[in-house]
């Protein structure tokens, strides 16, 4: 994932949270599981960094026959 600092001032740190749905067989989106990771920061004004996460989902929460989809990324930073 790409994060560009669009800003005038350079981005100390931060988090990108993202939402994990389980979907179910049918397409029935059941819950949204939230997870946090630090930004790749710092990240200068006008430059960007690349970073790779790996999201994790209790198996518990994603019963045979559901898949994981995470579709909504959100960054927060200082």
């Amino acid at each position: 994932m790409t994060f560009r600092n669009t800003g005038g001032s350079p981005v100390a740190a931060g988090t990108a949270t993202f939402a994990t749905h389980v979907i179910g067989a049918l397409g029935v989106d059941w819950g949204t599981v939230a997870t946090t990771q630090p930004l790749p920061a710092p990240i200068a004004a006008g430059a960007s960094r690349t970073r790779t996460y790996t999201v994790c989902v209790d198996s518990w929460r994603v019963p045979l026959g559901m898949r994981v989809d995470t579709r909504e990324v959100t960054a927060s930073w200082r």
